[in-house]
Protein backbone atom coordinates (compact mmCIF):
# COMPACT_ATOMS: atom_id res chain seq x y z
CA UNK A 1 0.00 0.00 0.00
CA UNK A 2 1.05 3.09 -1.22
CA UNK A 3 1.76 5.70 2.13
CA UNK A 4 0.64 8.60 -0.34
CA UNK A 5 -2.94 9.60 0.36
CA UNK A 6 -4.61 12.38 -0.89
CA UNK A 7 -6.90 12.15 2.36
CA UNK A 8 -3.85 12.53 4.73
CA UNK A 9 -2.97 16.14 5.52
CA UNK A 10 -0.05 17.56 4.01
CA UNK A 11 2.83 17.99 7.67
CA UNK A 12 4.53 21.67 7.09
CA UNK A 13 6.72 22.49 9.91
CA UNK A 14 7.00 26.13 10.45
CA UNK A 15 10.29 28.29 12.51
CA UNK A 16 9.90 32.01 12.76
CA UNK A 17 12.18 34.10 13.75
CA UNK A 18 14.30 37.82 13.03
CA UNK A 19 17.52 35.47 11.64
CA UNK A 20 19.97 38.23 12.47
CA UNK A 21 21.91 36.52 11.01
CA UNK A 22 20.37 32.76 10.59
CA UNK A 23 23.33 30.21 11.74
CA UNK A 24 23.34 26.67 12.35
CA UNK A 25 21.75 26.85 16.33
CA UNK A 26 18.35 27.65 14.10
CA UNK A 27 19.29 25.07 11.10
CA UNK A 28 20.82 22.09 12.57
CA UNK A 29 17.77 22.00 15.61
CA UNK A 30 15.23 23.18 13.16
CA UNK A 31 16.30 20.32 10.65
CA UNK A 32 16.90 17.24 13.25
CA UNK A 33 12.97 18.22 14.47
CA UNK A 34 11.61 18.06 10.78
CA UNK A 35 12.91 14.48 10.44
CA UNK A 36 11.40 13.76 13.51
CA UNK A 37 7.88 14.75 12.73
CA UNK A 38 8.56 13.27 9.54
CA UNK A 39 7.50 16.73 7.91
CA UNK A 40 8.81 16.87 4.15
CA UNK A 41 8.62 20.89 4.38
CA UNK A 42 9.72 23.56 6.81
CA UNK A 43 8.83 27.38 6.43
CA UNK A 44 11.42 29.82 7.66
CA UNK A 45 9.66 32.74 8.35
CA UNK A 46 12.00 36.11 9.18
CA UNK A 47 9.47 38.43 11.13
CA UNK A 48 9.84 42.13 9.49
CA UNK A 49 8.97 44.12 12.58
CA UNK A 50 9.54 41.55 15.57
CA UNK A 51 7.11 42.34 18.59
CA UNK A 52 9.23 42.22 21.08
CA UNK A 53 12.83 43.66 19.58
CA UNK A 54 13.21 47.78 19.42
CA UNK A 55 15.14 46.79 15.52
CA UNK A 56 17.21 44.54 13.84
CA UNK A 57 20.89 44.75 12.45
CA UNK A 58 20.67 43.42 9.29
CA UNK A 59 17.67 45.01 7.23
CA UNK A 60 14.72 42.75 6.17
CA UNK A 61 15.92 42.49 2.67
CA UNK A 62 19.83 41.07 3.83
CA UNK A 63 17.81 38.86 6.26
CA UNK A 64 15.61 37.46 4.12
CA UNK A 65 18.60 36.95 1.44
CA UNK A 66 20.71 35.54 4.17
CA UNK A 67 17.66 32.65 4.39
CA UNK A 68 17.03 32.60 0.95
CA UNK A 69 20.72 31.25 0.79
CA UNK A 70 20.07 28.33 3.24
CA UNK A 71 17.17 27.50 1.54
CA UNK A 72 18.82 27.11 -1.41
CA UNK A 73 21.22 24.48 -0.40
CA UNK A 74 18.11 22.30 1.06
CA UNK A 75 14.67 20.63 -0.46
CA UNK A 76 12.98 20.69 3.13
CA UNK A 77 13.58 24.74 3.39
CA UNK A 78 11.04 27.00 2.18
CA UNK A 79 11.70 30.34 2.56
CA UNK A 80 8.28 32.01 3.55
CA UNK A 81 7.92 35.87 2.71
CA UNK A 82 4.63 37.22 3.91
CA UNK A 83 5.65 38.52 7.90
CA UNK A 84 8.11 40.80 5.63
CA UNK A 85 5.68 42.20 3.63
CA UNK A 86 3.33 43.70 6.46
CA UNK A 87 4.03 46.82 7.61
CA UNK A 88 3.03 46.18 11.23
CA UNK A 89 4.85 43.88 13.60
CA UNK A 90 5.23 40.04 13.36
CA UNK A 91 2.22 38.20 15.51
CA UNK A 92 2.69 34.28 15.08
CA UNK A 93 -1.69 34.52 14.78
CA UNK A 94 -1.72 36.17 12.02
CA UNK A 95 0.56 33.87 9.94
CA UNK A 96 -0.82 30.70 11.02
CA UNK A 97 -3.98 31.74 10.22
CA UNK A 98 -3.21 32.81 6.41
CA UNK A 99 -1.30 29.42 6.14
CA UNK A 100 -4.37 27.67 7.03
CA UNK A 101 -6.59 29.58 5.04
CA UNK A 102 -4.19 28.62 1.97
CA UNK A 103 -3.81 25.56 2.79
CA UNK A 104 -7.05 24.14 4.70
CA UNK A 105 -5.60 20.50 4.53
CA UNK A 106 -2.65 21.18 6.15
CA UNK A 107 -1.17 19.58 9.78
CA UNK A 108 0.91 22.77 11.39
CA UNK A 109 3.39 22.43 14.04
CA UNK A 110 5.05 25.59 15.38
CA UNK A 111 8.95 24.93 16.16
CA UNK A 112 9.86 26.77 19.31
CA UNK A 113 12.40 27.01 22.25
CA UNK A 114 11.84 26.40 25.97
CA UNK A 115 12.13 29.73 26.80
CA UNK A 116 9.03 30.53 23.93
CA UNK A 117 6.65 28.06 25.70
CA UNK A 118 7.71 29.46 29.31
CA UNK A 119 6.56 33.12 27.76
CA UNK A 120 3.91 31.59 25.33
CA UNK A 121 0.81 32.44 27.19
CA UNK A 122 2.38 36.77 27.11
CA UNK A 123 1.89 35.51 23.20
CA UNK A 124 -0.80 37.87 21.30
CA UNK A 125 -4.05 35.39 20.73
CA UNK A 126 -2.24 32.48 22.49
CA UNK A 127 -5.47 30.76 22.68
CA UNK A 128 -6.43 30.89 19.24
CA UNK A 129 -2.75 30.12 18.02
CA UNK A 130 -3.49 26.66 19.62
CA UNK A 131 -6.52 25.68 17.84
CA UNK A 132 -4.67 26.39 14.48
CA UNK A 133 -1.61 24.08 14.89
CA UNK A 134 0.58 22.30 17.34
CA UNK A 135 3.94 23.61 19.15
CA UNK A 136 6.52 21.56 18.78
CA UNK A 137 9.06 22.67 21.74
CA UNK A 138 12.65 21.46 21.29
CA UNK A 139 14.76 20.69 25.10
CA UNK A 140 17.95 20.23 25.91
CA UNK A 141 18.49 15.73 26.30
CA UNK A 142 17.31 14.65 29.65
CA UNK A 143 16.28 18.10 31.14
CA UNK A 144 13.71 16.81 33.66
CA UNK A 145 9.97 17.18 32.29
CA UNK A 146 9.08 17.48 35.97
CA UNK A 147 11.31 20.93 36.09
CA UNK A 148 9.27 21.68 32.91
CA UNK A 149 5.58 20.85 34.31
CA UNK A 150 6.05 22.88 37.34
CA UNK A 151 7.11 26.25 35.20
CA UNK A 152 4.40 25.77 33.17
CA UNK A 153 0.46 27.22 33.17
CA UNK A 154 -2.08 24.59 33.98
CA UNK A 155 -3.79 24.98 30.53
CA UNK A 156 -0.43 24.49 28.82
CA UNK A 157 0.88 21.53 30.61
CA UNK A 158 -2.62 19.55 30.07
CA UNK A 159 -1.03 19.59 26.40
CA UNK A 160 2.19 18.10 26.79
CA UNK A 161 2.55 15.14 24.96
CA UNK A 162 5.97 13.46 24.94
CA UNK A 163 6.10 10.35 22.62
CA UNK A 164 5.01 10.58 18.86
CA UNK A 165 2.97 7.29 19.74
CA UNK A 166 0.73 10.05 21.86
CA UNK A 167 0.32 12.71 18.72
CA UNK A 168 -3.37 13.02 16.55
CA UNK A 169 -2.82 13.93 13.60
CA UNK A 170 -6.14 15.64 12.88
CA UNK A 171 -5.63 17.58 15.82
CA UNK A 172 -4.38 21.27 17.01
CA UNK A 173 -3.16 22.36 20.13
CA UNK A 174 -1.11 19.74 21.18
CA UNK A 175 2.39 20.46 23.35
CA UNK A 176 5.31 17.92 21.42
CA UNK A 177 8.15 18.28 23.50
CA UNK A 178 11.23 16.92 21.42
CA UNK A 179 14.60 16.35 22.45
CA UNK A 180 16.97 17.83 20.33
CA UNK A 181 20.37 18.09 20.00
CA UNK A 182 21.56 21.94 21.31
CA UNK A 183 23.94 24.14 19.56
CA UNK A 184 25.01 26.60 21.91
CA UNK A 185 25.43 29.84 19.66
CA UNK A 186 22.85 32.87 19.41
CA UNK A 187 22.68 35.63 16.73
CA UNK A 188 23.38 38.32 19.19
CA UNK A 189 26.91 36.50 20.24
CA UNK A 190 27.64 36.03 16.40
CA UNK A 191 27.02 39.29 15.65
CA UNK A 192 30.02 40.50 18.74
CA UNK A 193 31.97 38.05 17.70
CA UNK A 194 31.99 39.87 14.22
CA UNK A 195 32.23 43.84 15.18
CA UNK A 196 35.45 42.64 17.71
CA UNK A 197 36.77 40.25 14.72
CA UNK A 198 36.27 37.03 15.33
CA UNK A 199 35.87 33.94 13.37
CA UNK A 200 32.47 33.13 13.36
CA UNK A 201 32.30 30.46 10.50
CA UNK A 202 31.91 28.10 12.29
CA UNK A 203 29.04 28.67 13.47
CA UNK A 204 27.36 29.73 9.79
CA UNK A 205 26.63 28.07 6.54
CA UNK A 206 29.38 29.13 4.51
CA UNK A 207 27.12 30.48 2.18
CA UNK A 208 26.02 32.89 4.90
CA UNK A 209 29.30 33.74 5.79
CA UNK A 210 30.10 34.62 2.53
CA UNK A 211 27.32 36.76 2.17
CA UNK A 212 27.70 38.67 5.31
CA UNK A 213 31.63 39.23 5.03
CA UNK A 214 30.70 40.34 1.50
CA UNK A 215 28.47 43.16 2.41
CA UNK A 216 30.18 43.93 5.46
CA UNK A 217 27.13 43.21 8.05
CA UNK A 218 27.36 43.67 11.51
CA UNK A 219 30.68 46.01 11.87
Amino acid sequence: MSITNQKTPTLIALLGGTFDPIHLGHILPAQETAHWLGAKQLHLIPAHIPPHKADTHANAKQRTKMVALVCDKSALFTLDHRELKRQSPSYTVDTLQQIKTEQPNASLYFIMGMDSLLSFTQWRSWQDILTLCNLVVNIRPGYPHLTLEEALEPALKSRLIYNLAQLQRQKTGQILIHESTPVDISSTTIRAKIKTGSDVSQYLPQCVYDYIEQHKLYR
